[in-house]
């Protein structure tokens, strides 16, 4: 896991399944920031990635292309985000 570091996470007031929004450098050459932390209904949580509005379409910004980079990002990004939970 050594391709994804600087994983900041920022706790929100939870809205609508929103519970954070993390960022991270992936491969030391790529920032990837407004990662939005959600829960799942059933449990856990997901990652969402932005998107711009154009017209009536949602565009995405960015986002793993493939399985693997998803997992790795997603076991990332909620292990900080539960380190933080259980210093809080």
């Amino acid at each position: 896991m050594d391709k994804i570091t600087e994983i900041q996470i920022i706790p929100i007031k939870p809205q609508d399944g929103l519970v954070a929004f993390a960022s991270l450098v992936f491969g030391k050459h790529f920032y990837l920031g407004s990662i939005g932390i959600h829960t799942r209904l059933e449990g856990g949580y997901r990652l969402v990635y932005p998107t711009k509005k154009v017209g009536m379409r949602s565009i995405n910004i960015f986002h793993p292309i493939n399985k693997d980079t998803a997992n790795e990002i997603h076991n990332a990004v909620i292990k900080k985000y539960q380190e933080i939970l259980s210093h809080d």
